[in-house]
């Protein structure tokens, strides 16, 4: 399966530039860089200040897809571990910026 916006959910994070487009935690808001790992809850993200852990809960993600293309995600949709979250039923990504 080609990685697009639409089923981003459905395909591994690690590698892909990501920014925090919203957070119930104004700190967290603007960071960016590459996500490096993930786990259930969250993403490990190398910025240029250093490592950065992001919660999925309560936030909103855009990430940069290999090819330029950009899709906005809700964390809360990727709360689920990486393998698993493969097989899930997902709702579609909202990808148009």
């Amino acid at each position: 399966m080609i990685q697009r916006p639409e089923n981003l959910t459905r395909h591994e994070m690690i590698g892909l530039s990501v920014l925090v487009a919203g957070s119930t935690n104004r700190d967290l808001v603007g960071i960016s860089g590459r996500i490096v790992d993930e786990t259930r809850n969250t993403l490990l993200v190398e910025t240029e200040h250093g490592t950065k852990r992001i919660p999925k809960s309560n936030t909103s993600l855009t990430f940069t897809l290999p090819d330029g293309q950009k899709a906005r995600v809700s964390g809360s949709i990727l709360i689920s571990q990486p393998e698993n979250r493969i097989n899930k039923k997902m709702q579609r990504t909202r990808w148009k910026l």
